[in-house]
């Protein structure tokens, strides 16, 4: 993987809990060690907006990672929804579509208050994957071609950057320099088991490929002790970003 100038990264920790009462008891723990939080489809579809509303009374900001994929004018109502809650990040999938895409960026109006993120591959998905879903023959798939034409249509459309896993990353910034923020889940501290996820990279992978933002789930949330595990990944972002 190609090594790329480190941005300003911003580790985000996703709290993929069935409660609110779940996550914030994560939120406390952490502290000052994380100021930014994923809210995904489990826990919004739980807790609904006043996670998002408690997230940001104290003094968190939010990525709303509901991965909207709809005709365009539905998707503009959910962004605008999003937007009025203060979240400062929130999803679209690319393959919605160039007027998908335009309709969601101008929904959410000033990009410094809430930023369109289009989803290009989930990290979930091999190769194979992809093409028994898109029904295209064995191998004839390059996940970064594919990740980095995704790029190219959210780039045209206006969004604030993309998701996508470490191991596109350096292609992504390649093709579009610094006018995308990229945005990488599926990141695991060494050593530890991918699980459902099949595109990985460590932190500092994901630092060195020019993350703007990384997602940290189960190496936070399942540690014996959350706060320590915080603590080291932020000490070896800051040791390459530095």
């Amino acid at each position: 993987m190609a090594e790329m100038k480190p941005t300003v990264v911003t580790a985000i920790v996703a709290l993929d809990y069935p409660s609110a009462k779940a996550a914030m008891t994560l939120v406390d723990r952490l502290g000052d060690r994380c100021r930014f939080y994923k809210v995904g489809n489990e826990l919004f579809t739980s807790a609904g907006p006043e996670i998002v509303t408690r997230l940001r009374d104290r003094g968190a900001e939010v990525f709303l990672d509901l991965k909207f994929h709809d005709i365009p004018n539905t998707v503009a109502g959910g962004v605008r929804a999003a937007a009025a809650l203060g979240v400062r990040l929130t999803t679209v999938h690319a393959s919605g579509g160039s007027a998908m895409l335009r309709a969601a960026v101008a929904a959410a109006g000033d990009q410094s208050h809430c930023g369109i993120m289009a989803v290009t591959a989930l990290t979930s998905l091999s190769a194979a994957d992809i093409e028994a879903s898109w029904g295209r023959p064995q191998g004839s798939v390059d996940v970064i071609v594919e990740v980095v034409r995704l790029a190219g249509v959210a780039a045209a459309s206006g969004a604030h950057g993309i998701v996508c896993s470490g191991l596109e990353a350096a292609a992504v910034r390649s093709a579009h320099g610094g006018g995308l923020a990229l945005l990488i889940p599926g990141v695991r501290p060494a050593g530890l088991e991918a699980q459902d996820q099949a595109r990985v990279v460590t932190p500092r992978q994901a630092v060195k490929a020019g993350a703007s933002y990384i997602i940290l789930g189960r190496a936070v949330t399942s540690a014996s002790d959350p706060a320590d595990a915080m603590e080291q990944i932020n000490l070896e972002i800051a040791s390459v970003a530095g």
